[in-house]
């Protein structure tokens, strides 16, 4: 069931998503060649002591994973697509990072995603990375009042196809609120005018999730988390939690 939230609690949500961006602020400052994403977690757990907040990913275990995550932000790398369970692995020289992260605060959750290379940039991730962002962009100028989630679905997965990239299926955004995941399910690919109605006071994970290599093929690394490309290609990973609302789509992640 799809919950619509007030424009009060839209504003608390604010409050919450703000805090998100800092933990993504703050671990995109301080990765750098011989950093590890352990010590990136540690930087993100600084931040939601600070602001008071509790985290929607430590100790979550969902169907699926074999263990609780053991971490407050998933820190997926190269080939890593999503759920990278922060390693003591010293970033290296161009690698492709993805930090996802969520926060919990006065009962509100929030939820996004940065990608990024350390140091020198491969032109083929930049280009990876910019057409993530891209694919946002386009996924949240379609999240307005009297759309569908597939035009949102259509909107991100025409960015990603256009482009030459893979799209993991099974895998994308969804409602937040009480809790990180609610319904509905916002998918990555889907046909435009079908779906369900937005309304005001929907709020939605907006999340593209691509893979370098063209192929759709991705697998559960051993640890039960972490998904890997098949293929070896780099991955990349963008997303903000929007607000659906009359005046158009808000961006409650954002700094």
């Amino acid at each position: 069931m799809v919950q619509l939230k007030t424009d009060t609690s839209i504003e608390a949500m604010r409050a919450t998503g703000r805090v998100v961006a800092r933990m993504l602020t703050a671990a995109r400052e301080a990765a750098a060649v011989g950093v590890t994403p352990r010590e990136l977690d540690e930087v993100a757990r600084a931040v939601l002591r600070e602001a008071g907040a509790g985290s929607p990913f430590l100790n979550y275990r969902p169907h699926f994973a074999p263990t609780p995550f053991p971490a407050v932000i998933c820190a997926s790398v190269n080939d890593a697509i999503v759920h990278g369970i922060p390693t003591d692995e010293p970033l290296r020289d161009g690698d492709l990072v993805s930090i996802d992260a969520g926060a919990t605060l006065d009962g509100w959750a929030g939820d996004s995603a940065i990608s990024f290379t350390v140091g020198r940039a491969r032109a083929e991730d930049t280009r990876l990375v910019g057409t993530a962002y891209e694919a946002l962009d386009a996924g949240i100028a379609a999240a307005v009042v009297g759309n569908r989630i597939g035009d949102i679905a259509h909107a991100i997965g025409t960015v990603c196809r256009r482009a030459g990239y893979g799209i993991p299926e099974g895998f994308g955004g969804h409602g937040v609120g009480r809790a990180m995941h609610e319904d509905p399910a916002v998918p990555n690919e889907g046909r435009p005018g079908r779906g369900m109605v937005l309304r005001h006071g929907m709020v939605l994970a907006i999340e593209p999730m691509l893979i370098g290599g063209g192929g759709d093929v991705f697998h559960a690394d051993r640890d039960g988390w972490t998904l890997r490309t098949t293929d070896g290609s780099r991955a990349a990973h963008a997303e903000h939690t929007v607000a659906i609302t009359d005046d158009g789509p808000r961006i409650l992640t954002a700094l």
